[in-house]
């Protein structure tokens, strides 16, 4: 595979924003930051710090020209704090000096008068002071209330998932100039260049089309600069603006851990009822997701958990509810799953303690209640292509489950200190925005009379390889050499009202409206090689840059066709556009089909638990999963691979502590800890489920970003079986992550359940 933006990177070549070629008479900008978690703004006096040498502005909430307003589902999210600040992190001015030491010197002058008021740092706590983001959410299947008189078994329980750090390696950044006529350009670190186009409009009171967002590419996000990297560019164009100067700014490690918002934290309770022989008949859950101070994106990310929260099982009654609550965080945001992980968590959860009193492996309920073919979700879409169930038995068969479970229990018998788990964890994941409307994109293709081809498109690189799959995508259908297909930047003059490369949907959307775009100057060029060859209405093809007819080829080639077409005056550029067909869904009764398709796959995860300090290894994590037909299986494997890893520091390892201030303590890469690769799986096997095409994506392929990462919520289970392999009779608490502290103080505490 030849990976232009992987050679790139290899080579130290990749351009991020900080390594864009400085303009001339370039700013600096550093933020000043509210130290508490709730006060009212008393005074701010700038005195001192707009004398410091080679300051050249400070601009807070009253020098906005527009509206201070960034939140995007909902209005309740300043740009800058202006008479009460709601979480530690919260900026209130913006310092723009000559250089980055001089406006961080200069931030610390600043006098900032806050009078502390209490905080709420618990989503059931701010729940109780009816502190909420929306009005509570129920997604509803069946009669639950009149269904638990008929279940032989139920069990009630709460489960606890912490929060994740994106720890992207590129921090949120971005840089402003001014433009001919009072607009401004943004060179920005983010996954939704339109909502930044269209918040920096709002802020600074400007036509959209003054203003102009480009992204070469950013080294990495995972959802945190969905929503986030908005603020950043906003605060620069708007010193840009004020200055008529170009303005940068870029967060430090630490700042960008202490005031971005994280993965959400939940709080959930469950009752579900089964059946003596393991069917689930009822299933009851309450989400209290923690928002934190403004909405950001917890609406669409706590409609994600409803509709999620039964994984890949059929369940005919359910009652979800999803409660956001408002706390003195930063504001948590998306990150990969999007909501999805919290509500898979908590049905694992259920089914694990189900069948701990039921005396029966958890992998006995599983598999009685994969889906089936046409099955209804909470929702009221009907699972369709459903291959779940083909993906379990793989699974089991193509790793000799049994033989794994045989060599665990023989271990265990043999081995007093070191235990072994093992667990398999199945995952349904639906592929579609749940907000309709942002299920469009488009792409604008030009062919150069050399033969080269430019793509432009809405989906941002991130380390994900969108750009090599746009490039595979034109390339197979001109059927010409890669090497010819160029992806630029994304750009709000050239791709207009544009969703977020987010929903694991970048490919999908982007590479359809880029087929359609190159389909459209194929059919103009195979019309005009007929009049070339003199042979209308026969079989004319473009084949490994030779043209063919009726399976012979001609003298023509790819680049005298391009060129013939030109003087011809016929039109070598193409713009597309592409939505999601047949998906709707409605949010007054919570049903509809808000899906495109659905992604399945089955994971075995094995572990390896020393009982004396807690520690433990990930020995190995074996997959069958639902690719579609891969557009590029190598970049699909790694994006399986690191997904899977993602997930399991998300389990096991990625602690976020604060003090009892709402102050971050994990604020640094010695405090805050992400699998290594001493950390990770040894042994990590990814395969593709064959014969498995998805008619409802670009070349029967099927969306990779998000799915995999819930197979990391196997490792906690396989450690649960470890440690109950060492003491079977404590009913251990279901909070992660499972550190190697919580495991040993687990494995060791004298209270039972």
């Amino acid at each position: 595979m030849s990976n232009y933006d992987s050679t790139q990177h290899v080579k130290g070549s990749s351009l991020f924003v900080d390594d864009v070629t400085a303009p001339e008479g370039l700013l600096y900008a550093a933020i000043l930051t509210s130290p508490e978690a709730h006060g009212n703004i008393l005074n701010i006096d700038f005195t001192e710090a707009e004398k410091a040498e080679g300051v050249k502005g400070i601009f807070s909430a009253k020098d906005i020209p527009g509206d201070n307003q960034i939140g995007g589902i909902i209005l309740d999210e300043p740009l800058f704090a202006e008479d009460k600040v709601d979480f530690i992190g919260q900026p209130v001015a913006i310092v723009v000096a000559e250089n980055q030491l001089t406006a961080k010197e200069a931030v610390k002058k600043i006098k900032l008068n806050i009078e502390k008021l209490p905080a709420v740092f618990d989503a059931r706590e701010a729940f109780a002071k009816n502190e909420l983001i929306i009005p509570p959410r129920t997604f509803t299947l069946g009669d639950v209330e009149n269904t638990w008189n008929r279940c032989d078994i139920i069990v009630e329980h709460r489960v606890e998932s912490g929060g994740q750090e994106h720890l992207y390696l590129e921090t949120q950044g971005s840089l402003a100039h001014p433009t001919e006529g009072g607009g401004i350009k943004i060179i920005s670190s983010t996954q939704s260049p339109t909502a930044a186009q269209k918040i920096t409009a709002r802020v600074l009171g400007l036509p959209m089309h003054k203003v102009e967002v480009d992204v070469t590419r950013l080294g990495g996000g995972f959802g945190g600069k969905e929503d986030q990297a908005t603020a950043y560019a906003v605060m620069c164009a708007l010193a840009s603006f004020k200055l008529k100067r170009p303005v940068k700014l870029i967060l430090s490690r630490q700042e960008d851990l202490r005031i971005t918002g994280k993965r959400h934290p939940y709080s959930s309770d469950f009752k579900i009822g089964l059946s003596s022989d393991g069917k689930i008949l009822a299933y009851e859950v309450t989400f209290y997701q923690n928002a934190g101070a403004a909405a950001d994106l917890s609406p669409a990310i706590l409609e994600r958990t409803l509709c999620h929260c039964t994984n890949s099982y059929f369940i005919p009654n359910v009652k979800a509810t999803g409660i956001s609550c408002r706390t003195n965080l930063p504001p948590n945001t998306a990150f990969r799953g999007f909501g999805g992980p919290q509500g898979m968590f908590v049905l694992e959860s259920a089914i694990y303690r189900a069948a701990e009193k039921m005396g029966i492996d958890p992998s006995v309920i599983q598999e009685k209640n994969l889906l089936n073919e046409e099955d209804e979700f909470p929702y009221g879409q009907k699972v369709q292509n459903c291959n779940i169930r083909r993906c379990w038995n793989q699974t089991k068969d193509q790793f000799i489950y049994d033989e794994i479970k045989s060599k665990v229990v023989a271990f265990n018998n043999s081995n007093k200190l070191y235990k072994k788990g093992v667990a398999l964890m199945p995952i349904t994941f639906g592929i579609s925005f749940t907000s309709t409307f942002l299920n469009q994109a488009n792409a604008l293709v030009h062919v150069y009379t050399d033969g080269s081809v430019s793509v432009s498109t809405a989906a941002i690189e991130m380390g994900q390889g969108v750009n090599e799959k746009m490039r595979n995508i034109a390339a197979s259908v001109f059927s010409v050499n890669i090497d010819r297909i160029k992806v630029n930047s994304t750009n709000t003059s050239r791709n207009a009202n544009t969703s977020p490369t987010a929903a694991s949907s970048g490919a999908d959307m982007n590479g359809k409206a880029t087929e359609i775009a190159c389909n459209n100057i194929l059919e103009r060029l195979l019309e005009t090689a007929a009049k070339e060859l003199k042979s209308p209405g026969t079989s004319i093809k473009i084949l490994n840059e030779k043209i063919y007819v009726d399976g012979t080829e001609t003298d023509l080639t790819w680049t005298k066709l391009v060129q013939a077409a030109y003087f011809s005056r016929v039109n070598l550029s193409s713009h597309a556009h592409y939505s999601t067909p047949d998906i709707y869904f409605d949010k007054t009764i919570n049903k509809g089909k808000p899906f495109a398709y659905h992604v399945f796959g089955v994971s075995i995860i094995e572990t390896t638990l020393d009982c004396i300090r807690g520690t433990y290894e990930i020995d190995s994590v074996k997959v069958v999963h639902d690719f579609g037909k891969s557009l590029n299986q190598l970049i699909d494997r790694g994006q399986a691979e690191g997904a899977i890893v993602q997930g399991i520091g998300w389990m096991t390892m990625e602690e976020l502590l604060y003090n009892d201030d709402g102050k971050l303590l994990t604020d640094t890469l010695s405090t805050y800890k992400v699998p290594d690769i001493f950390f990770a799986p040894k042994e990590i096997l990814v395969h593709f489920l064959e014969d498995a095409p998805n008619p409802n994506a670009v070349f029967n392929s099927k969306a990779i970003g998000e799915p995999p990462f819930m197979y990391g919520i196997g490792s906690y289970f396989s450690l649960m079986n470890a440690m109950k392999a060492f003491r079977n009779n404590n009913h251990y608490k279901f909070i992660s992550p499972l550190t190697n502290e919580r495991v040993l103080v687990s494995l060791y505490a004298e209270t039972k359940e």
